[in-house]
């Protein structure tokens, strides 16, 4: 890998769609261009500086099936994940995208793309408004039954766009980045291509429950978006679904440069891409509650060292580059030592039995330098609850068929998949890398950005941040 040559060329949209098919749009600051016209790296801008994409393979594949169409509208893999929007999609993005394109680019497709799959888009304007969710949040429509042997029922779908019912909720969700893929141990916000294997070795611990391999969930999965999103008319063969995989598990992408604190691997710090391949990581690596799985040893808080280094920066340094340096480091180290007292958190409390745990960001975040949790654990932190809806969500009143007992959500997450009361609400958490590429934040893109974020953790467990606490903890997440 250092002896990987690297030369930059800039290139236009146009030059672009000549030699890299159809990378969707997204402002290309950098291409590194070598083997066969494919660039070794690929870099992108944002908000708070740089970030970079490099392959494990040595090179990035513009020939692989991931830019291929292989459905009947046009799209491709790339269509939601743009490798320089975090290989995903931003509204930023997505805005571009529309007024290039009237509303005709292949990412606006009634299929999901639109709040409702009947909406009128004859015209620009109606598009634009069957397009908001997509447009404002960078939201895909996920159409999703209610299982026939459910524990719960649908009593009334309060839907601004008139379409959903007990067969098909519309749920509104953030295209998952299609990077660091390393990292994860499940597919999909709420698992839904997340499989058990009895004789897989990726068991939770003391437990016969055992998940497949995530390159076997992920070869599903792209096999059920291009019938789905693509809108294909038959399977991917197996060739494509293992082109797609192998490509997608060799991407990693994290920020390189921070437009305050400059490279983030000056001084000895560890940001980047780089380090990113190389770092360990296995199935259960670190866990919270019984320690790592293969060495034995307790869970270590301390999850994230990328910027130990940078510890020596004051705050009252006369250079800005040492006080944003300063900043970074703060924030890492509070992510890492930070107290929460995390309460009424399904998935945590009910499961573990406790009605208060102590914990860090750590806790749920704590595979090192990647910021996953490194086994499957949904968790329903509030984020789709009744209290958070805006006008522009639906909302879903659900009443157990046992108990009577009624709930109302923007998206019962997890519950979908397995029928289960106790689901209502659960998600997985992301990969944190590469985050300042992809605002907005959580599955529904109801935190417009990193603060927003932040916020939303400081109120629901009463963190008590104070407002430096919040910007240093601002500036180490946009350095991931």
């Amino acid at each position: 890998m250092n002896g990987w040559l690297v030369v930059s060329i800039s290139l236009s949209l146009l030059q672009m769609a000549a030699t890299a098919k159809v990378f969707a749009s997204g402002d290309f600051t950098e291409i590194n261009r070598s083997r066969s016209e494919n660039p070794v790296s690929i870099s992108g801008s944002n908000r708070y500086g740089t970030d970079r994409t490099y392959s494990s393979a040595g090179f990035i594949d513009l020939n692989n099936a991931f830019f291929k169409s292989f459905g009947t509208n046009g799209r491709t893999c790339v269509s939601c994940h743009v490798p320089t929007e975090g290989w995903a999609i931003t509204p930023k993005g997505i805005k571009e995208r529309f007024e290039k394109t009237a509303g005709m680019d292949p990412v606006f497709r009634l299929v999901d793309g639109a709040n409702s799959p009947l909406a009128d888009v004859s015209i620009v304007e109606k598009r634009r408004r069957a397009y908001s969710m997509l447009l404002n949040k960078a939201n895909i429509r996920v159409g999703i039954g209610i299982p026939a042997d459910a524990e719960f029922e649908l009593v009334e779908a309060d839907d601004p766009y008139g379409f959903a019912s007990a067969a098909e909720l519309s749920l509104f969700r953030r295209p998952m980045p299609t990077t660091n893929l390393k990292f994860i141990s499940a597919v999909m916000w709420e698992g839904r291509e997340t499989t058990l294997d009895p004789t897989s070795t990726d068991c939770i611990y003391g437990t016969t429950t055992c998940f497949s391999p995530i390159p076997f969930d992920l070869s599903t999965q792209a096999n059920h978006a291009t019938l789905g999103h693509a809108e294909a008319l038959a399977d991917l063969t197996q060739a494509e679904r293992d082109e797609i995989v192998a490509f997608e598990m060799g991407l990693f992408t994290a920020q390189v440069k921070d437009n305050a604190a400059g490279s983030l691997t000056d001084d000895g710090a560890r940001g980047g891409p780089r380090t990113l391949i190389e770092q360990a990581y296995y199935f259960g690596i670190n866990d919270t509650l019984v320690g790592d799985y293969r060495t034995r040893q307790s869970f270590n808080p301390i999850v994230m060292s990328l910027y130990d280094t940078w510890n020596r920066f004051s705050s009252r340094s006369r250079d800005s580059r040492e006080k944003a340096r300063g900043a970074i480091a703060r924030g890492q180290a509070l992510f890492n030592n930070k107290p929460i007292k995390i309460r009424g958190v399904k998935g945590i409390n009910d499961d573990l039995g406790v009605d208060v745990l102590t914990g860090t960001c750590t806790t749920c975040h704590n595979t090192p330098n990647s910021g996953n949790h490194s086994t499957p654990m949904p968790l329903d932190i509030g984020i789709s609850d009744a209290s958070r809806r805006t006008p522009d969500m639906p909302l879903y009143t659900l009443r157990n068929k046992t108990t009577g007992e009624t709930v109302q959500t923007t998206d019962p997450g997890r519950a979908l998949i397995t029928g289960r009361w106790k689901d209502i609400g659960r998600f997985k958490g992301p990969v944190l890398r590469a985050l300042a590429s992809r605002p907005p934040y959580f599955h529904d893109g109801s935190a417009k950005d990193i603060a927003a974020a932040i916020d939303f953790y400081n109120s629901r467990f009463s963190i008590g941040l104070t407002d430096r606490e919040k910007a240093d903890l601002a500036a180490f997440l946009a350095t991931l």
